[in-house]
């Protein structure tokens, strides 16, 4: 009998022979892998009154790289947050707002959409059963996406095409994903046994979570930063992965839930969320192997070798470096640099910034150098370190990705709905001829 390991190593040797694709074969075909062409251009899929990433300009009749510049709903992100920070206040209620429905809210149409959101925070005794007590490994995103689930399992009427059940449905998990969140980090952390607090009336979701998971109202310049991370995050575009995820499955007529579970699936990958979380991995490693911090001649070699598979985690890649579309900048490092170098001199961490700045000025030469590619620094290279310095553990760095970008899957969600057409793109095949089928006997 052909035991268990020896199948499992067939088929893998099968599949690694008849799934990969020449490159000669994908020019032929002219393929165009991943949905993007070689100049870094996305393929043109659909169309979104939602987030807009700029990161190339036509001049001339030709594709230029240009600093990099982030829209939601025709509004510059970056002067969205300069002035909720001008007002001294917490805005992303108001970023859910306008992503949803295209528009800045009123004072009394975003007071009454907060009020709207904070009603329905809580887990009901059912959901908090479904929390991870028993789980086999500490993954915050599959706990999520088990929630999610089970929310849709426990809902009188999950596939309702109504528009209006369909946006209470996104309102509803906008609102409890920072709950889900908080509960199902402190159930795996504590086996079962955390003491889970209930939402506290009055806070911003950025101080909600906080409070949830820390049992204590949290400090406001530090909410405040947390809030602009969320503001951040909530939206890119269509073309992002789990974005475009969510739209998929929106598009086939999908419900709520099994759509944002889409959304959830995709940026538990690690090509898409967890790249904070790898930087503060690397930049550990470069702590721990360059000798002086401020020798930037030391801190490029080092950089060299990680490049080379040589050092850190042998992959040879600089994490935080590099984006799908933005090439010279990437307009949310602006917000969190500041961030971090505030929160540097105020928890004592001067040094370790000065280290993070001249990584983020070497990498991007040393990459071009190597490569031949112009990158840039991205939103994950300081995010990391700003959540480490206000207490955030890494396990959630990307399960707060996703409490944030639910947002933007909601908004992309009822767009899809509303503009009603199946997603379904072609794909060419590697096999040139029709096989004869044997019968089982005649298999060798």
């Amino acid at each position: 009998m052909v035991s268990e390991e020896k199948i499992l190593q067939k088929v893998r040797s099968l599949a690694i022979k008849g799934d990969k694709i020449s490159q000669e074969l994908i020019h032929e075909k002219n393929i165009v892998p991943g949905l993007r062409y070689e100049n870094g251009l996305g393929v043109v899929v659909g169309i979104t009154s939602k987030g807009q990433v700029l990161g190339h300009e036509e001049k001339e009749g030709k594709i230029i790289a240009v600093d990099g510049k982030l829209l939601y709903c025709g509004y510059d992100v970056n002067k969205i947050v300069g002035q909720i920070e001008t007002e001294d206040r917490f805005g992303f209620e108001e970023i859910v707002y306008l992503l949803l429905t295209n528009e800045l809210p009123t004072k009394k149409d975003l007071k009454a959409f907060t009020k709207m959101l904070e009603k329905r925070r809580k887990l009901s005794r059912v959901l908090k059963k479904r929390l991870p007590y028993n789980s086999k490994n500490e993954d915050v995103m599959g706990a999520l996406h088990t929630i999610v689930s089970a929310m849709y399992l426990l809902n009188e009427k999950p596939n309702s095409t109504n528009l209006d059940e369909i946006i209470l449905q996104c309102i509803d998990l906008i609102a409890k994903f920072p709950t889900i969140v908080a509960y199902s980090y402190l159930t795996i952390k504590a086996k079962g046994k955390a003491k889970l607090l209930p939402p506290k009336k009055g806070l911003s979701i950025a101080e909600n979570f906080l409070y949830m998971l820390n049992g204590k109202v949290p400090d406001k310049e530090v909410a405040k930063i947390f809030d602009l991370a969320l503001i951040l995050h909530a939206e890119h575009g269509g073309g992002n992965n789990s974005t475009f995820s969510t739209r998929c499955v929106s598009s086939s007529g999908a419900n709520t839930y099994m759509s944002i579970c889409a959304g959830i699936g995709s940026l538990s990958g690690h090509l898409h969320g967890g790249a904070n979380e790898a930087v503060i991995g690397m930049m550990k490693d470069v702590k721990e192997n360059v000798k002086d911090w401020t020798n930037e001649e030391e801190i490029g070699e080092y950089l060299n070798l990680i490049l080379e598979k040589k050092a850190g985690d042998k992959t040879g890649k600089i994490y935080g470096i590099g984006h799908a579309v933005y090439t010279i900048s990437d307009p949310r490092v602006i917000v969190f640099e500041e961030k971090a170098r505030m929160l540097a001199k105020r928890f004592g961490r001067e040094k370790e910034f000065e280290l993070y700045q001249i990584v983020a000025k070497l990498a991007p030469r040393i990459v071009n150098e190597k490569k031949g590619k112009i990158v840039c620094i991205n939103v994950d290279f300081y995010s990391g370190f700003v959540y480490e310095m206000i207490g955030l553990p890494k396990e959630l760095y990307t399960p707060i990705f996703a409490m944030s970008r639910v947002a933007g899957w909601s908004a992309h969600r009822i767009e899809e709905i509303i503009q009603g057409k199946l997603i379904r793109p072609a794909y060419e095949t590697t096999i040139n001829e029709t096989k004869k089928y044997l019968s089982l006997d005649e298999r060798k």
